[in-house]
C-alpha cells in the first residue's frame, strides 16, 4: 500500500490581492475535484477590504492564514508507541519492548508522559542494585509480584503494597531465621513447615512459597489473621531470588521529569541544537495538550516531509510565505515576470502574459471539464475585475475580458455594478491605520541591490485618493525604517481618470521616478497620465531606470 498523499497548500503572496486570494480558493476547488486529493487554499497575508467584501458577497470564508511552511516537528517521522503505566513491573514493560523492537518506552498517568525508560535503565536495574530492600522502596504491588513470579494468591490482599522491609530467604532452621528475619520482611521459602511457620511467627509481610509447595490450612488460616500475603510459585528458589527484582514498578527506574521534549507545533531548525547537545537516543514529542505523541530520534531527521505548496500569482521568493525554501513547490500558476524563486525538483509551471490569474485558473477548469459554480465563478470573476480595474489597465487582454463576461453571466452578476461596489470597498478609510491602507496591496522588489516596495490603492473616487494621501505621506518614513527599505512608491490610482499619482519616500526615490518618466524633478506632484498598473507599466520602466 502506498504512502498517503499529504496535504497540498495552495497560496498566493504575502500581501494578498483579491486575485491571489479568489484563485487560490478557486484552483484548490479544481484540484480536489481533479484528483480527490486534500488541497487547500491558504493566504499568507492579510485581506484587504476589497476581497473581504468579494468573498463576503460570494459566502465564502476566508483563507485560514499560512504563516510560514517551515519544517515542524509534526512534518517528521514520529515514532508512535504505546506506552505504561508507572506501576508496571520492569519485566512487563522488559516485554512490551521487545514485542515492538524499541529502546525507549514512555511511562504515562492519564496520556501525561511522567518519565521514560530505556534499555539502558533496566540493564542498570538488574547489574547495580544489591539493596535488599529496594522492593519496599519502589512500593511493589503484591499482584506484580505474583505476575513477575507466574505464581498465585493463597492468600491476603494482592492489591497491597511490599512497603516495609527487606527480601530475605528462609535456607536455614528456625533458631538461624530468627537472627535475620524481621518484622515486615518478604521471605522467600520451601516446603519446609518449621521454616513457613517461623516466618509467620515473626508476622513477615509476605511469603513466597517455592517450587509449589504446599502451606498446612491451619498455617494459611494463622496468615490471615495476621494479614500476611502468601504467594505460591512453581520456580525453585534460585530461580525466585532472580526474578523476583524484576516486578519493581517502572517509575522507580524511570528517567523524571524535567524530560527533553518537543511540541509538534516546534521548527526543526530549532531543535536542531538541542538533539544534537542532548546524547539521548529518543525525545518525547508532546501535542498542544501535553499529551505524549511519540518519540522522534536524530536518524528521523532523514525522514522529514516538507510542506507540499502550490503557488498562485507571484513567482518571487521575497513575496512569498515565509519558509518557502524548506517547502515542496510543486505548481506555480502565475502571470507575473519570473521571479527568483527556486525548487529541488521539475514543477508544473503555467505563466500566461494576461492580465489575472483568475483568467488562467478557469481555462484550467474548461481543460479539465470541470463545471464552474456561480460562486466560484463569483470569485473568479471579481479577481479579473480588480486585477484589470474592469478592463482599464494595460495588462489586460482580450482573453480576460472575455473571460470575466463568461464568469460574471455564470455568477449572475452585473460587470459595472460589482466593480463599482468592490473599488468602493478597497480604498475606503473606515476603521483602518495608516499601516492597514499602506499594506493592503503592497509589493517588495530588488533590483542589483535596491529593495524597495510598491504599494497601490484603485479609487473611483478622486477626493478619497486625496484623503488617503494625507493619511500615508506622513506614514511611509516609518515603514521605510522599519522595513528596511530604501525606497518606497506609492501608487494612488483614479480608475475613471486612468491615472495614477505617485507618492515617493526614501533617498533617491523621486529622481528614479523622474528618470524613468521623463518628468520635472522639481515638479509638486508626479502624475502619471495613462499609468494604472504597476505590474506593466511602473515596475518595468523604474525597473529600466534603477540597472542603469
Amino acid at each position: 500500500m502506498g504512502k498517503k498523499a499529504g496535504k497540498v497548500y495552495v497560496v498566493g503572496h504575502k500581501n494578498p490581492d483579491t486575485d491571489s486570494i479568489c484563485s487560490a480558493i478557486a484552483y484548490a476547488n479544481l484540484k480536489r475535484e481533479i484528483t480527490g486529493q486534500e488541497y487547500t487554499a491558504r493566504r499568507a497575508g492579510q485581506i484587504n477590504e476589497e476581497t473581504h467584501y468579494v468573498l463576503q458577497r460570494f459566502g465564502v470564508d476566508a483563507p485560514p492564514l499560512l504563516a510560514n511552511v517551515k519544517l515542524q516537528v509534526k512534518d517528521m517521522d514520529i515514532h508512535k508507541i504505546e506506552g505504561v503505566a508507572p506501576n508496571v513491573s520492569i519485566k512487563d514493560t522488559w516485554t512490551k519492548m521487545k514485542e515492538n523492537n524499541v529502546k525507549t518506552i514512555p511511562i504515562l498517568k492519564d496520556e501525561e508522559l511522567v518519565g521514560v525508560i530505556s534499555t539502558g535503565d533496566i540493564a542498570t536495574s538488574y547489574m547495580e542494585v544489591y539493596d535488599s530492600r529496594i522492593l519496599a522502596e519502589a512500593r511493589t504491588q503484591y499482584k506484580n509480584i505474583i505476575k513477575t513470579l507466574d505464581g498465585t494468591l493463597v492468600t491476603g490482599n494482592d492489591h497491597g503494597y511490599f512497603t516495609k522491609g527487606k527480601v530475605t530467604i528462609a535456607a536455614s532452621n528456625p533458631d538461624l531465621m530468627e537472627e535475620f528475619i524481621e518484622k515486615d520482611d518478604l521471605v522467600i521459602l520451601g516446603n519446609r513447615y518449621e521454616a513457613q511457620a517461623c516466618a509467620v511467627d515473626i508476622d513477615a509481610s509476605c511469603l513466597v512459597i517455592c517450587q509449589g509447595a504446599q502451606v498446612p490450612p491451619a498455617l494459611i488460616r494463622k496468615a490471615e489473621e495476621q494479614s500476611i500475603v502468601i504467594i505460591s510459585t512453581p520456580h525453585d528458589t534460585f530461580t525466585v531470588a532472580r526474578l523476583i527484582n524484576q516486578s519493581i514498578p517502572v517509575k522507580h527506574f524511570m528517567t523524571k521529569t524535567p524530560l527533553v521534549t518537543f511540541r509538534m507545533s516546534d521548527y526543526v531548525e530549532d531543535i536542531k541544537d538541542v538533539m544534537t547537545k542532548k546524547k539521548f537516543r529518543d525525545f518525547p514529542i508532546l501535542d498542544r495538550h501535553g499529551r505524549f505523541k511519540g518519540f522522534i530520534s536524530r536518524r528521523r531527521f532523514m525522514d522529514v516531509s516538507k510542506k507540499k505548496v502550490i503557488l498562485v500569482d507571484h513567482n518571487e521568493k521575497s513575496q512569498a510565505v515565509d519558509g518557502i525554501e524548506e517547502a515542496d513547490i510543486i505548481e506555480i500558476i502565475d502571470h507575473h515576470r519570473l521571479g527568483n524563486i527556486e525548487t529541488m525538483g521539475p514543477v508544473f509551471f503555467r505563466n500566461q502574459p494576461v492580465g489575472c490569474t483568475a483568467t488562467i485558473v478557469y481555462q484550467m477548469y474548461e481543460e479539465a471539464k470541470v463545471k464552474v459554480t456561480p460562486t466560484i465563478a463569483g470569485l473568479l470573476c471579481s479577481a479579473i475585475i480588480s486585477d484589470t480595474l474592469l478592463f482599464r489597465s494595460p495588462t489586460c487582454t482580450e482573453v480576460d475580458e472575455r473571460t470575466a463576461k463568461k464568469l460574471a453571466k455564470i455568477a449572475g452578476i452585473e460587470l459595472e455594478n460589482m466593480a463599482q461596489e468592490m473599488f468602493r470597498a478597497g480604498s475606503s478609510l473606515c476603521g483602518k491605520t495608516a499601516d492597514e491602507i499602506c499594506f493592503q496591496d503592497f509589493k517588495q522588489f530588488t533590483v542589483n541591490d535596491i529593495v524597495f516596495g510598491v504599494g497601490q490603492i484603485n479609487s473611483m473616487n478622486r477626493e478619497e485618493l486625496q484623503e488617503i494621501k494625507e493619511v500615508l505621506v506622513p506614514h511611509l518614513p516609518k515603514v521605510l525604517e522599519t522595513h528596511s527599505l530604501q525606497m518606497i512608491y506609492f501608487m494612488l490610482t483614479d480608475i475613471l481618470d486612468e491615472s495614477t499619482e505617485i507618492i515617493c519616500c526614501g533617498h533617491g526615490a523621486r529622481s528614479y521616478i523622474a528618470d524613468a518618466f521623463d518628468l520635472p524633478e522639481d515638479a509638486e506632484r508626479i502624475i502619471l497620465k495613462g499609468v494604472v498598473s504597476r505590474k506593466k507599466q511602473l515596475i518595468p520602466t523604474l525597473v529600466g531606470a534603477l540597472q542603469q
